[in-house]
This record gives structure tokens, sequence and C-alpha cells, in this order.
């Protein structure tokens, strides 16, 4: 039945129409830096999930591109010649500021035709070079469809559904970190060692923590590798498998958390461009006139990098779990069985 009242567009369309409007009329210009998904759900007021689908069909007009470093940036190729402003531009609405800057890096290059039947291997390679660049949020079956240049449905004879791909995801790369059997010598080595390479592992890839769980952890092959060689590095010490198990999780949980909060800060430097360093001078200044109270001597006195060095707090973090680990060691190996 016919209606005289028109429908209003999608927010997405309608978010989309604004960001266009703003690129086509030069207001931002090829290589400035889009918002992130983030950014778009919050000065929209709409849900990731949406911010995701206006990035993905500013993507596929052409109008955005992603720069390895740099994340999604204005098109280099992006012009009103080439993309005509339509009806639904609006160009009188009030839109949100981007406070974008220039990332003149590289562009990635365009994923070289399929010539051969695709596999999982290129499947998960090609969801984790996404994500690495643009996010977790980004990896969706449509896109990496269009990334490998076939159609949606082809994705699912390698994996059921988005979740399982993410579990896959975290075993592919977990399955590049390598363990060395035996390892060092001595329990607390080798779980340094464990530990060290699993906060590397998350620095790679920023969106690994967010995937995994140290309650819920994921059964499959490399994590469970993982896990078997750090319960295997505490034989010997006469501990029982309740404590093993739970040392190793715990382990785990510290290396998450804080690759958690280094994905947070490498995130909000590059949408802000603020580094954490500049971040708590500009804090400090603001506070200068409590600090110079004499109301809060003890945080005055403290120096600005032993909390913005986050390698330094990570190790800090490992040392005083180990230190506490050995005393329990040492005590099981002093009671009597």
């Amino acid at each position: 039945m016919a209606s005289g009242t028109q429908r209003p567009d999608p927010p997405y369309q309608r978010i989309v129409a604004e960001i266009r409007a703003r690129i086509l009329t030069g207001e931002l210009r090829p290589g400035e830096r889009m918002p992130s998904v983030r950014q778009i759900a919050q000065r929209w007021g709409v849900a990731v999930a949406t911010a995701t689908k206006v990035m993905a069909a500013l993507r596929d007009e052409g109008l955005v591109e992603t720069k390895v470093g740099s994340g999604a940036v204005v098109g280099a190729h992006a012009s009103a010649e080439r993309h005509p402003v339509g009806p639904a531009a609006s160009p009188g609405v009030d839109r949100p500021s981007f406070n974008a800057r220039q990332a003149p890096i590289p562009t990635r290059q365009a994923p070289a035709p399929v010539r051969q039947a695709l596999n999982r291997g290129q499947v998960l390679r090609t969801a984790i070079a996404i994500a690495d660049v643009e996010g977790l949020d980004a990896v969706s079956m449509r896109r990496l469809a269009a990334e490998l240049g076939v159609g949606p449905m082809s994705l699912y004879r390698h994996v059921e559904n988005k979740d399982e791909l993410v579990t896959r995801m975290v075993d592919e790369v977990f399955g590049r970190l390598e363990l060395p059997v035996p390892g060092p010598e001595g329990w607390r080595p080798k779980l340094e060692l464990i530990a060290r390479r699993q906060w590397r592992l998350g620095r790679q890839h920023l969106w690994m923590p967010r995937a995994v769980s140290f309650t819920r952890p994921l059964l499959v092959p490399n994590m469970m590798a993982h896990t078997e060689w750090t319960l295997r590095a505490l034989d010997g010490l006469g501990l029982s498998m309740e404590i093993r198990i739970r040392e190793a999780l715990t382990l785990h949980a510290l290396v998450v958390n804080a690759a958690l909060s280094m994905a947070d800060e490498i995130e909000a430097e590059q949408e802000t461009g603020v580094t954490l360093d500049r971040w708590w001078l500009a804090q400090r200044e603001r506070a200068g006139g409590l600090l110079d109270s004499g109301r809060f001597p003890l945080l005055a006195a403290i120096p600005e990098e032993a909390v913005s060095d986050l390698d330094g707090l990570f190790e800090y973090s490992l040392a005083r779990h180990l230190d506490g680990f050995a005393a329990l060691v040492e005590a099981h190996t002093r009671t009597p069985s």
C-alpha cells in the first residue's frame, strides 16, 4: 500500500551522507585521517555495528582507504568529479568535528586476484591483516570476502561464523609464537619467557587481548600448547595440578590485562595524536595547584616515567607476581607431605 509519508533513511546512510559531503567538498582532504569506528559511534550516538557499517559503505565507494599504521584515511582518488554529491548530502547539516590529522603513509596494496582454491590459511591471514590495521570490529564476512575477491558464502566452507573466525585467528597468531623445548633451566625463567613472548604478541596484534579469556579459554591447538608448556614448566615442584593450572591462568591473565591497557593506549594515541608522556604532562599542568599545595607530597614526587612506561609496568607486574609464586613454591617445599 502506498504511503504519503517518506520513511527516513537508516542511521548509517545519514552518517555516510554527511561524511561523504565533507570529503567531496574538500573539507576532508585525501590522506587525512578518518574518525575511528569508536569515534563515529560516540559522536553520532550509534552502535559500534552501525559505525562499522558506515566505514564499510565509505570504503565501498572508494572514499576511504586503509593505510598501514594509520588506519582509515580519506582515499587518494576521492573527488567530486568521481563521486558527485547526491541529494542526501545535506550540506546545511551541522556536523561533528573530526580533528583529522594528515597521515601520508604509503597505501596498502590491493590484494592480488585469487588464482587458486581458497583455503583456511588464506582466510585467516587476511582476517588478521584487517584486524591488525583496523581493529577487530572491522572484520566481517562481507569485508573479508571483498578483500579475498570471493563471494561471502564461500567463506562458510572454512569457518562457521565470525565467532569461529576470531577463535581461529587467535589460534593462528599463537601458532606463530615459537616456544623452545625444553626451554631455559628453572621454572621462573620459563614463566618469564612465555609471559614476555605473549606480551610481544599482544603488542603486535592489538586486537588479540580482547579476543581471549582466561576464565573461558579457547580450546584450540596452539593456545592449548601454550598452556601445556606452562604446566610442564612447573614439573618437579611437587605442586598439585590445581595449583599449576591456577598459576597458568593467572599468568595469562596478567599478560592479557597488561596488553589490553597497551592496546587502549595505542588506540587513544592514534585517535588524539597525543602520546602518553604528553598526556601525563598536561594532567600535571592542570593539577599543578593541587600538587604544589603540599596536600599530596607523595603524588607530587612521582616521576613521570613511572606511570607512562607501560613496558616497565608490565615487567614490574611480572616480577612481583613471580616473587609471590616463588614464596608459595618455597613454602610448599618446606611443608612435609
